[in-house]
């Protein structure tokens, strides 16, 4: 069996995830796990399918005749999935919104050997102030090694900006 990671880009309309299902499906694939979301009037996601070796060039080639209506580019990862090892650290993170800001934070993570395995982020108003608020949470793993302490401290050190939540599991 093989895996395939599709990411899927398209202006927003129904049905798109029911065309691609009837795609992966047809083929003989199995919808594994996804994430899918609206920004901004487009479609976009990633979704992971496993397939039979001997179908993987079909559904690939059935995916790219999917062009002008939603854009899939499979991506022919590893032949199975590696189960997630290491120390899971999840925050999140609330503050004004500036520019630069997600650098300041995965530069934080990564400082410490981290790796993000989620991220999810939006903007919204503030309630009182009139401008635009941050907020993200962030699920990372530890590497063999990597220093958790000296993550947690370089986030701590953006604190004077904003608020981070922090729970190691």
């Amino acid at each position: 069996m093989a895996y395939l990671v599709l990411t899927v880009v398209g202006d927003d309309r129904a049905g798109i995830v029911q065309t691609l299902a009837e795609v992966v499906a047809r083929h003989g694939g199995n919808w594994e796990r996804s994430e899918l979301a609206e920004l901004a009037g487009a479609f976009a996601g990633i979704v992971l399918v496993e397939i039979a070796d001997d179908k993987r060039d079909g559904l690939a080639e059935a995916l790219s005749d999917l062009e002008g209506t939603l854009h899939v580019t499979p991506y022919h990862g590893p032949t199975q999935t590696a189960p997630a090892q290491g120390e899971e650290v999840t925050f999140t993170v609330l503050g004004n919104d500036r520019p630069g800001l997600v650098r300041d934070v995965t530069r934080a993570v990564a400082a410490g050997g981290l790796t993000i395995d989620r991220l999810t982020s939006r903007t919204a108003p503030a309630p009182m102030s009139g401008g635009e608020l941050f907020e993200a949470t962030v699920t990372a793993r530890a590497a063999a090694g990597a220093d958790v302490a000296a993550a947690v401290d370089a986030l701590e050190k953006l604190a004077g900006e904003i608020q981070v939540d922090l729970t190691v599991a």
